[in-house]
């Protein structure tokens, strides 16, 4: 995985571990990759992961079975589109309808490019 240096690692790890519960690599109650394997997989510290681990734990998207590693909350999937939607709505949506004003693009230029894509 290549980082980007806007967001701190871990939060990016968090994010793809949310992308693949979004696109149904994991299901409620499937067991992810422990914090060693995850961060083998994607060449960072243990220590990195499991910040990663803690904040979705933290988010209700994960949760610990001692022993046995960690699994995807029951509800996770819907949980981070119902999150991420209220990002969309309340960040990009109004970056792009700012960017639209400067550019004095109206709402049927932007509609009609997004229907031709």
């Amino acid at each position: 995985m290549t980082f980007n240096q806007d967001k701190p690692i871990y939060l990016q790890m968090a994010d793809r571990l949310m992308d693949d519960i979004v696109a149904g690599i994991y299901t409620d109650e499937a067991r992810i990759p422990s914090v060693r394997e995850y961060a083998v997989t994607l060449g960072v510290n243990t220590n990195t992961a499991m910040k990663a681990y803690d904040e979705l734990s933290r988010m209700n998207i994960i949760y610990n079975k001692r022993g046995l590693g960690y699994f995807v909350t029951p509800g996770a999937c819907e949980n981070i589109r119902s999150q991420r939607r209220e990002e969309f709505f309340n960040n990009t949506i109004k970056k792009m309808i700012k960017e639209m004003e400067l550019l004095g693009l109206s709402i049927d230029e932007v509609v009609e490019h997004i229907r031709k894509h």
